[in-house]
């Protein structure tokens, strides 16, 4: 009699090594800290180290945040997305007891050397540090508090509609920045293929834009595109040939 424990284990087995999707799990709770930023509106949140430029119409709203160098990974970690609770055990008077926020990765917090680590360094490594959007830390946070110890895990990223492609550069150049991605939310490698040309790899620019040095104007492009938890998704022909440089195209595919 075959075990209902083994069942499961082969099952899991089964959907991570075929073409089945193993969904991106949460990770572990880990303690750090979360100041704010951008004003009430959010809107000094806008552009960015991950290059998503204006966060409202690229679809992150408000829920956003930027990472210390702890967490920032050069840029590896831009589309992430985060759980964060205010610890309310270690320091009360500033929390908001019960609720929680999810929020996306979409800029960098750059370290202050001149300031120490627990007085206005917040983002020096090795800090784990969220510079959340002010609208979203004043759901977790009390305004006056300024700072608060939070506990946040990486999370499943939940977004509507598919990954989207927006194409800039000039002719040998392309830099394709690539968002809107659920699951893992973070890119690990692109391949780019014209439709006259073989799969080729792009490389991490800055943020979540990639580049080709390729000649590719007048032809469809197709992109595959792998997430960091190993997860990848073909793109086809998702540039049709007519596109120009500036011009951003949304599929109908997700993570």
């Amino acid at each position: 009699m075959v075990k209902p424990l083994l069942i499961l284990v082969s099952l899991i087995g089964l959907c991570c090594f075929t073409n089945v999707s193993c969904a991106f799990s949460p990770s572990a709770w880990t303690k750090g800290h979360a100041t704010f930023y951008g004003g009430s509106d959010a809107s000094g949140t806008m552009g960015g180290a991950c290059g998503y430029g204006d966060l409202y119409s690229a679809g992150y709203g408000t829920r956003t945040a930027a990472l210390s160098t702890a967490l920032f990974n050069d840029g590896a970690s831009c589309g992430q997305c985060y759980k964060i609770i205010c610890d309310f055990l270690s320091d009360p008077r500033w929390c908001v007891k019960g609720r929680s926020i999810t929020v996306t990765a979409t800029n960098f917090c750059p370290p202050n050397y001149d300031l120490p680590n627990d007085n206005g360094g917040w983002c020096n490594p090795p800090l784990k540090h969220f510079d959340m959007a002010q609208p979203a830390w004043q759901k977790i946070g009390i305004y006056r508090g300024g700072i608060i110890p939070v506990l946040f895990q990486r999370v499943p990223c939940k977004k509507h509609g598919g990954v989207r492609f927006s194409v800039n550069g000039r002719d040998y150049f392309e830099l394709v920045l690539i968002s809107n991605l659920g699951g893992a939310g973070s890119v690990q490698s692109v391949l780019i293929k014209g439709s006259k040309t073989d799969w080729m790899p792009m490389s991490r620019n800055w943020g979540a834009n990639w580049q080709s040095n390729s000649y590719l104007n007048g032809q469809s492009l197709s992109f595959q595109v792998k997430t960091t938890d190993g997860e990848t998704r073909t793109f086809e022909n998702i540039v049709p040939s007519n596109w120009g440089f500036g011009q951003t195209f949304s599929s109908r595919v997700q993570f």
